[in-house]
């Protein structure tokens, strides 16, 4: 007996619905583009969980007014920067499964210098962003 090739959150995230229901969601340029035109409404209930690989610091800084973020380190090293009422604060994300929760509506950006790559929860409604 052979095993099945599982999935992988790279590819295929996850929409963690509320009332329990996850649906796969393929990750593809046209996922992409619905995502920034509002094509994806039901993304706005529950929480996406999501992974991204990057090698340098993020262009853009956002926030999620929904609800809390939880990023994850999955490998390498990164620098979560939150921009909090009395300045920013850094967040060091360096050993396998350190993580952080995101306060509800607090701006935040990733610095790196690695390959690496972040697990993210995140309540989609009213996401915005800015540039760095």
């Amino acid at each position: 007996m052979s095993a099945e090739q599982s999935e992988n959150i790279l590819h295929t995230y996850l929409h963690v619905q509320d009332g329990g229901k996850t649906e796969q969601v393929a990750v593809t340029e046209q996922f992409w583009r619905d995502l920034v035109s509002g094509a994806r409404p039901e993304l706005d209930l529950g929480r996406l969980m999501s992974a991204f690989s990057f090698s340098a610091n993020w262009p853009s800084w956002e926030r999620h007014p929904a609800g809390e973020e939880l990023v994850m380190l999955l490998s390498g090293s990164a620098v979560l920067l939150l921009e909090e009422a009395d300045g920013e604060r850094e967040l060091l994300l360096d050993t396998v499964g350190s993580y952080v929760l995101v306060p509800q509506g607090v701006w935040h950006t990733a610095r790196t210098t690695q390959p690496t790559t972040l697990l993210f929860l995140t309540p989609g409604a009213g996401t915005e962003h800015r540039p760095a």
